[in-house]
């Protein structure tokens, strides 16, 4: 795991724009120049610790930066005869692509961002994983192009800060977080996931290399349980190819638990594993529940506690890893635990992202199941399916009121629209594209999944890791995103994976290796007294500096900002106000 950095012109201050990416990679860093092309990487060693594996990597007038891992790269060199010079993963890159070209990202299991630049052509190949999970940031303005694991690192090159996006803030306040190509910096962009990017002769060529394809072929839930355990533990065990230790989070919850123990079973050792939880607040933390998963395993477990004076101190670091803003506010103990584990120097540990857009694990999924056979059957002209329904949630205010909405084709919420002045709404609304998703034909549960796999867990989660985890020099693999295992889920019928409870299908197999009492309990999320130690340190001054950016900016309605503050006091909206806050403190930091 990695930082790279690239540019096509001579940069005064490209050494310096390396070294902000040294915890990506603080083991070794390196350049390469060649005529106008100039690179960089920053390497935390996994696989290969020779120094024969060190990069920029240059092999027959090929220049390659890689950040990431290839989890098949033993097999691939294998089947594809490839002869390496090194036994680092890297080098099955360049020999993939001296052997096929352009095509062969497919070919790769992993998770990646690297740029392949030809010495002859002067032509550049990018590319980035299929599910987000590196990043990958470039600038591309008057022939003049600059690529980066860090958008500091890019900001650094150009020698100044850009303007404010707009159409990123209107993003990040629905969302968390910029979605598609957008970035809080005007022109600087990401690479989208699953998709490669050509630069040559003064043109740019992007091109998506990978869809999911949602065909059904599997409706048995025997087959669907047999091959779905067989892939995971295929995963995991592809994920412990290192030459350091690999260590394990371990939340209590079903995810992680499950793949503590598929390691420890695998590895037939003791491992470690890592929880964060709080010395007040304590209805947030899940420490005994990980104590439970870790006393049934039988790890070495290293439990975190951690107290408001910590959520202090890591505050403006954890704001300088994210680089912009970023509306999830367990990116905070997240920083913290990844400090810890830093500490114990281990280098890569194992986590459960994507289980819950895999095998439906929100409580959302089955409410919008609800609602959408509900509008199915209203388009039916079913009247009497309506009186039903409504008679059985007559004494739930809130969802008869989404029923109803449903009804009129309302919106269920419009979300951040009433933050900001009619000026910037007239501004930022015409001017703001729709974000679109292409639609898995017309299977509400695969689109719930891939919705939530392309925005939620792409754009937000993996970001949030990958940034915080990095910023301390920390590997995080994730199992659940094998792209085999994504892909045969879904090939399941649809029905299979709902069953008769969210993660159906996963809690069967669960059952095998975890207490039931961490497979039936009610799942709580990554959360934290974020907002409740946010008064406690900072009183009046949170809202003090969201009004002094908002004066200098007047994007928002200032009405709605204090109503927003004074709800949060009493645990209201405490969301919008966070993602207020960071906007604010993010912008008075760059541009006041």
């Amino acid at each position: 795991m990695c930082g790279i950095l690239g540019c096509n012109f001579n940069s005064d201050n490209f050494s310096e724009a390396l070294s902000i990416m040294k915890e990506r990679g603080p083991d070794v860093t390196q350049e390469f120049n060649i005529a106008n092309a100039h690179f960089g990487h920053t390497r935390l060693s996994i696989i290969d610790l020779d120094t024969e594996a060190n990069q920029p990597m240059v092999f027959d007038e090929l220049v390659l930066v890689f950040n990431g891992e290839i989890y098949n790269y033993k097999e691939l060199i294998a089947s594809e005869e490839l002869l390496c010079k090194t036994a680092s993963d890297s080098e099955v890159i360049i020999r993939l692509y001296q052997k096929y070209g352009d095509d062969f990202l497919n070919k790769l299991n992993g998770m990646f961002s690297f740029v392949l630049y030809d010495i002859k052509k002067e032509r550049y190949f990018c590319a980035r994983d299929r599910y987000g999970k590196k990043p990958f940031f470039y600038f591309l303005k008057n022939n003049q192009f600059i690529f980066a694991s860090s958008l500091r690192s890019i900001i650094k090159v150009l020698s100044y800060t850009p303007k404010l996006n707009k159409e990123a803030l209107s993003q990040y306040m629905q969302y968390f977080v910029p979605l598609g190509e957008n970035t809080f910096y005007s022109g600087v962009k990401k690479l989208e996931a699953a998709t490669y990017m050509i630069f040559e002769n003064k043109q740019c060529y992007l091109k998506k290399y990978y869809k999911i394809n949602t065909y059904k072929k599997i409706h048995d839930e025997k087959t669907a349980l047999d091959d779905i355990e067989s892939l995971l533990i295929k995963s995991v065990t592809s994920r412990l190819t290192s030459d350091v230790e690999v260590g394990s989070l371990l939340s209590g919850g079903i995810d992680s638990s499950l793949i503590s123990a598929l390691y420890t079973r695998i590895s037939g050792r003791k491992i470690n594993t890592f929880s964060v939880g709080y010395d007040e607040h304590e209805r947030y933390s899940e420490l005994p529940f990980a104590s439970i998963a870790a006393k049934h395993i039988g790890s070495n477990h290293h439990p975190l506690v951690i107290s408001k004076k910590d959520f202090e101190t890591s505050l403006e670091s954890t704001f300088e890893a994210l680089e912009e803003p970023h509306g999830d506010s367990a990116a905070i103990p997240l920083y913290c635990l990844t400090q810890y584990i830093k500490q114990s120097d281990i280098k890569t540990v194992l986590s459960g992202e994507g289980s819950d857009e895999l095998f439906l694990g929100y409580d959302n999924y089955s409410k919008f199941l609800k609602y959408y056979d509900f509008a199915k059957s209203l388009s039916q002209g079913q009247n009497d399916f309506l009186n039903g329904i409504i008679s059985a949630l007559q004494n739930n205010t809130k969802e008869s009121e989404y029923l109803r909405r449903i009804v009129k084709k309302q919106n269920l919420y419009y979300s951040f629209g009433e933050i900001y002045t009619e000026i910037q709404k007239k501004r930022l609304f015409k001017k703001v594209p729709t974000f679109k998703l292409e639609k898995p034909k017309s299977d509400p549960v695969d689109w719930m999944s891939y919705t939530d796999l392309k925005i939620w867990l792409g754009e937000s989660l993996l970001s949030k890791v990958d940034r915080i985890s990095m910023a301390n020099s920390l590997e995080v693999r994730t199992p659940f995103l094998d792209v085999s295992l994504v892909n045969y889920l879904f090939s399941v019928d649809s029905s299979l994976k709902v069953g008769n409870t969210n993660k159906y299908l996963l809690k069967k197999i669960a059952s095998k290796y975890i207490p039931n009492e961490i497979i039936t309990r009610t799942k709580k999320g990554f959360n934290s007294p974020f907002n409740e130690w946010m008064h406690e340190l900072y009183g009046s001054s949170v809202i003090e500096v969201i009004l002094k950016v908002n004066e200098h900016t007047q994007l928002f309605n200032e009405t709605y900002i204090l109503s927003i503050y004074e709800l949060s006091l009493k645990g209201k909206f405490k969301q919008h106000l966070w993602s207020l806050f960071v906007f604010s403190k993010w912008f008075e930091k760059n541009y006041l």
